[in-house]
């Protein structure tokens, strides 16, 4: 890395959070999340269920996918982790979980508007799904290497920042030539772009193959600025990485710091994914929005983000992450409350007046805190995490950091499905986000804000 500079280094490690942000933004939140449980909704309609039941079908299907596949990103996690530190290699790593994200987005285009495939094409988010994740584990565990301690809640916050810029970019992107209103034409009027039919939604459905080009082009800074360490001349065994998580599991009981942080972010982080996954779907299914009005609550909530995670870099390099975290996750807890509270009828149990857009204005507003209290949890995370890591074995704790947010990533999703269909309410579905957040709040009573590493 001699001939890399530091400077490119992190921009080309800041360029996999710019690619890779649209699977998040587009797919996971404001465009395909939506789009899918409009087409589930629409399918249990025409079997014959009410509107409330179909909608709170569609909620549990999609419920059922992020279950599965935060069990699958979970529990695998550790096991990569410690397979890249076992020989020093994670590039190569990045770029196979990177193949999956390209082929999984880019099938998101043969999700048709009548729910004939709805199973295949869940099948084929989850595979994309997977494989951004893996490699956001990897890229993650680099983090040490770019700067000391004090740089690093910067250099996350930055990173971040940047990311949600990205994904800022591709939906505006999307919203302005691609996605069709219940006019057939964009949000500024326009036709889809290279004569896409709206009767077939086929502008929504190019989500799928604009993320998987945008990050297939945007990563070729990472993979041009970005190396790994000296090799250490050990090949990757499946052995030796069990023996060494086995090792570090071990580990974890004469840690309380570490233990308690990781058990912690598996709760609000948790939490943070069930708000990401499902507050698109809320919007479409409890507020009757258009995908590309949720498209527009999508740019503020992004914007938000960008601003926020900056921000939020900038005050953990002055006081450390953690009490950043503990903040953010009041707020996210307020406005989860808020949330659960309102429909298109009353908020808070306050009657409103009918067509009242209300409801609206303060979704929108909690599309600024969630995107800005969402951006800080996930800098502040990685930055605290690396406190509590050994900087010869990243990738192994960043692997356990991957398994703390995904090996319970089933709790946040099958407790909305389960309370969605206890209650037969999307809105009510959403409640269970509450106690996560709070039960990650109480965790970190125990953990160390400069960690434990020594």
């Amino acid at each position: 890395m001699a001939d890399i500079s530091t400077r490119k280094r992190i921009w080309g490690w800041y360029f996999f959070d710019w690619a890779s942000q649209p699977y998040h933004t587009l797919l996971v939140t404001f465009i395909f999340g939506p789009y899918f449980a409009g087409v589930a909704a629409q399918y249990y309609l025409s079997l014959g269920l009410s509107e409330a039941a179909a909608d709170a079908r569609a909620q549990s299907v999609w419920a059922l996918c992020l279950t599965i596949t935060g069990l699958i990103i979970g529990f695998g996690a550790p096991l990569m982790g410690a397979l890249a530190d076992s020989s020093g290699r994670r590039v190569p790593w990045v770029f196979g979980f990177s193949c999956m994200y390209v082929l999984g987005s880019a099938a998101l285009w043969f999700t048709l508007p009548d729910g004939s495939n709805m199973w295949a094409m869940l099948i084929a988010f989850g595979f994309g799904f997977i494989g951004a994740e893996y490699a956001l584990i990897f890229t993650n565990s680099q983090l040490p290497g770019l700067g000391s301690d004090e740089e690093i809640g910067s250099i996350s916050g930055s990173g971040f920042a940047f990311g949600y810029a990205g994904g800022f970019v591709a939906l505006a992107i999307l919203l302005l030539f691609f996605a069709e209103q219940g006019n057939g034409k964009t949000l500024i009027g326009l036709d889809p772009a290279f004569g896409l039919d709206p009767s077939l939604m086929e502008g929504t459905r190019a989500v799928g193959p604009i993320c998987a080009i945008w990050f297939a082009v945007f990563m070729v800074p990472y993979f041009l600025w970005v190396r790994d360490e000296p090799m250490s001349g050990k090949r990757a065994s499946f052995g030796g990485a069990v023996a060494m998580l086995r090792d570090l599991v071990k580990s974890l009981w004469k840690r309380l710091s570490l233990s308690a942080y990781l058990g912690s972010s598996m709760f609000y982080r948790d939490a943070l994914n069930g708000l990401y996954g499902f507050g698109g779907v809320y919007a479409g299914l409890v507020l009757n929005w258009e995908i590309t009005q949720i498209g527009i609550f999508g740019i503020v909530a992004l914007i938000s983000s960008v601003i926020f995670s900056w921000l939020g870099g900038r005050v953990d390099r002055r006081i450390g992450p953690k009490p950043v975290i503990k903040g953010a996750i009041w707020v996210l807890m307020a406005v989860c409350i808020v949330i659960v509270s309102m429909s298109r009828t009353q908020i808070m149990g306050i009657p409103l007046a009918p067509g009242s857009t209300l409801p609206d204005l303060v979704f929108f507003g909690c599309g600024v805190l969630i995107g800005g209290m969402g951006g800080v949890v996930q800098s502040a995370s990685r930055s605290l995490m690396v406190r509590h890591s050994d900087p010869a074995s990243p990738t192994e704790y960043f692997g356990l950091y991957g398994l703390s947010g995904r090996a319970t990533a089933f709790i946040a999703p099958s407790l909305i499905g389960a309370v969605t269909a206890a209650t037969g309410s999307a809105r009510l579905g959403i409640s269970p986000v509450i106690g996560l957040f709070a039960l990650g709040l109480f965790l970190l009573i125990w953990v160390k804000p400069e960690g434990d590493r020594s």
